[in-house]
């Protein structure tokens, strides 16, 4: 079924603050109201969008048990800002966001790390990536080049990130992706990851890094990246002629680069995973409309 415009979206469920609610009851309850309380209760419809369990007495409305319980903000503002955070795939600012919403900057911040929470439990997904997969590492931090001659950082080329923060990804070919902050790129450190989420017996494509570990449980297949071709060319027991490449991963990591340089230049290392998280959200949603990638973060909500 084909998507909703993004205008009849919104005069649907931003036009009031009651149809704002309205449509995240639906998103929540899809018709049948639950009691966070007791879910075995009958529920008893109140004003101003309260509700009444029967068995324990106690009022509640559809943010009740959710994250946003205690928000200040109304669920207009809410479902713009969450709106706003999955349609650009370059992501939006909190300055930005704030002169949206007509908020303080502060109050934008923590919205949109609120929503980013939301994202990663989108991302949770039991199933392992199997197939074909592609892995690598990116290292995020400003160019050692491109720093004062007193702010420069001594040894730090390849596999030396001293002035910068490794993050692990793993891309199922024509699938999704899986992305996480390590501490360093040692083999100890990335083969028990590749072994929880990738299913045993996966071809692994990998640059010239020997992953010692696995050997045995999955085939290795390795890109010689001094070779003056776009890959590798390998051959398998079977004579057939694979290229082998990690052009996919690459191509992730080229795209998450342009999120952080163009839209938000500078990130700690203590929030780096969440905006790894955001991005994987609009990766593995890629061929989502705005409306089903909206729908899915709203339900996350709850």
């Amino acid at each position: 079924m084909k998507g909703k415009s993004l205008y009849t979206m919104f005069s649907e469920a931003l036009s009031s603050e009651e149809k704002a609610i309205k449509y995240f009851e639906k998103m929540r309850w899809d018709g049948k109201i639950v009691s966070p309380f007791d879910p075995t209760s009958k529920v008893y419809k109140c004003g101003n969008g309260k509700y009444k369990c029967k068995n324990t007495g106690r009022y509640f409305d559809v943010k009740t048990g959710t994250p946003l319980a205690n928000t200040k903000l109304p669920m207009t503002k809410w479902l713009l800002a969450m709106f706003l955070f999955q349609a650009d795939k370059g992501g939006i600012s909190s300055c930005q966001l704030a002169r949206i919403l007509e908020i303080t900057q502060k109050s934008a911040w923590h919205m949109l790390m609120k929503i980013r929470e939301f994202a990663a439990k989108a991302n949770v997904n039991n199933s392992k990536l199997s197939g074909e997969v592609e892995i690598d590492e990116t290292f995020v931090g400003g160019k050692n080049k491109n720093r004062h001659k007193d702010k420069k950082v001594e040894k730090c080329q390849g596999r030396s990130y001293k002035d910068k923060v490794p993050v692990f990804g793993i891309l199922e070919r024509d699938g999704k992706v899986i992305a996480k902050v390590v501490p360093n790129t040692q083999c100890k450190t990335l083969v028990p990851i590749i072994k929880e989420c990738v299913e045993e017996g996966s071809v692994v494509y990998t640059d010239g890094w020997d992953y010692n570990g696995l050997h045995g449980k999955y085939e290795q297949r390795s890109v010689d990246h001094e070779s003056h071709f776009y890959g590798t060319t390998y051959a398998t027991e079977f004579g057939e002629i694979i290229m082998v490449s990690t052009n996919g991963i690459e191509n992730v990591w080229s795209h998450f680069d342009r999120m952080m340089l163009g839209t938000y230049i500078r990130v700690s290392k203590k929030h780096l995973q969440k905006y790894i998280d955001e991005f994987i959200f609009r990766f593995n949603t890629r061929n989502f409309t705005d409306s089903q990638r909206f729908n899915l973060l709203l339900r996350n909500v709850a």
